[in-house]
């Protein structure tokens, strides 16, 4: 089979959550820790730093992985879902697994993924697992999938946990409290470990707490010894802030070219994982390796879709925040922007709280209502009267092309366009 073939394989032969959804998910690791032994246990030559959290956890991932390429490590990157090809999941130093490495892997292995029925998350993480012990990375950031206790990532051996947030999202798989969620994403905390988790939140921080004391891991809570002040900066491309760690001012003029303003809160979590490596003597690194890594991150790491800026004329954003909390991060920040009129193109996956993330977006903007090119993407006339119950007006497109070049053809040259509601509305039009 050649690259094209091998990953049709993929898509039909092996359930994948983000297309199919529930039916996908596999409540244990069973099936995982079977991949791994078939093929040589390569999670325990890989040293991993684990990432968890409800948001945020890509982000926070592609800032430590860009910081520690700066260092000179070779820096392996797990993340999930990708946006246009399969390859975005697993990097080195931000190059995409080759073609013919995913290939040979897939051919080498059909058989057993076959007799073990494995999903494609499964088979995913096994191809990741691989790829990094057999190129010898030095590290290899891991971003988890869905939830973390029973997430295929959790067979990794970390050297550090990092924890993003809590938020309401796959509740059929995780719980429908954030003390539930947290409970799972706990789950990825292991013995003597150190934990760094990115906020406090008075639903969860007893579990974290509990967790860590029960497997006597180290544990930090971001916010509590470090601080990031944000300043306006004439250059509207990058954030800028000023670093505080125990009091002391360490960066000023720290520039990031991720714009949401969520970042900030991201920015924090993955600079304290940064310091705790740094001064636990896990890495070598300097302040230079640090600006850089932070500057640097979208080249580095190809990282898109976080409040992108597609085009100025008119002034065309897209974000993947598809669940509540992302939401309202979006809805926020579009509060603070100047412009006539609004034009949302939004699609949606069907297994999402569709009405109650509806009613969190502003009622005076015209709406493109559109399916995600997936089998899980919801009928863009079910969105759209989910979205007339909720008071926004607007239209239901045949594709996601369609509603965004419609959204274009309308606007004004002082409005503008924005692309969200799904990752995989992001992905088509990027």
């Amino acid at each position: 089979m050649d690259y094209k073939e091998t990953i049709a394989w993929l898509f039909n032969q092996l359930p994948i959550y983000q297309r199919i959804g529930k039916e996908a998910y596999k409540p244990d690791l069973s099936n995982t820790i079977a991949i791994l032994e078939a093929i040589g246990n390569p999670e325990k030559k890989v040293v991993a730093i684990h990432i968890a959290g409800t948001n945020g956890k890509g982000s926070v991932s592609h800032i430590i992985a860009s910081i520690l390429q700066e260092a000179g490590y070779k820096t392996g990157l797990y993340t999930s879902p990708h946006l246009k090809d399969f390859r975005e999941r697993i990097k080195i130093n931000g190059e995409l697994i080759p073609e013919e490495k995913v290939i040979r892997f897939v051919n080498s292995n059909k058989d057993v993924f076959r007799k073990i029925s494995s999903s494609f998350f499964e088979m995913t993480v096994g191809l990741a697992f691989d790829y990094f012990a057999k190129e010898n990375v030095d590290f290899a950031v891991i971003e988890t999938g869905l939830g973390g206790r029973l997430d295929s990532t959790n067979l990794c051996e970390s050297i550090n946990t990092t924890i993003t947030n809590i938020g309401i999202d796959h509740t059929a798989f995780l719980g429908d409290t954030l003390e539930k969620i947290a409970v799972e994403k706990a789950g990825i905390i292991k013995p003597l470990i150190p934990v760094i988790v990115g906020k406090h939140q008075v639903e969860t921080d007893h579990v974290f707490i509990e967790k860590a004391k029960e497997l006597r891991s180290p544990l930090v809570f971001a916010e509590d010894d470090m601080e990031l002040r944000s300043f306006l900066s004439e250059d509207n491309s990058v954030q800028s802030f000023d670093m505080w760690y125990n009091n002391m001012s360490i960066f000023t003029n720290l520039k990031s070219p991720l714009l949401g303003v969520y970042q900030k809160e991201n920015i924090l979590t993955a600079l304290r994982t940064i310091v705790h490596l740094k001064e636990n003597k896990i890495v070598g690194l300097s302040c230079d390796d640090i600006i850089n890594g932070m500057e640097n991150v979208i080249s580095n790491t190809g990282f898109y879709g976080r409040w992108q800026l597609l085009s100025t004329n008119p002034k065309t954003i897209c974000d993947t925040g598809h669940n509540i909390d992302g939401i309202k991060a979006i809805v926020s920040q579009l509060e603070t922007l100047n412009y006539n009129h609004l034009h949302f193109v939004i699609g949606m996956v069907s297994d999402k709280d569709i009405f109650s993330i509806l009613t969190l977006l502003p009622k005076n903007a015209t709406y493109y209502f559109c399916k995600p090119d997936i089998p899980r993407g919801l009928n863009e006339d079910e969105l759209a009267e989910f979205g007339f119950k909720a008071g926004l007006n607007g239209k239901s497109y045949n594709s996601v092309m369609q509603a965004y070049h419609s959204a274009k053809n309308n606007a004004g040259a002082n409005d503008l366009v924005f692309i969200g509601g799904s990752t995989f509305v992001v992905a088509e039009v990027i």
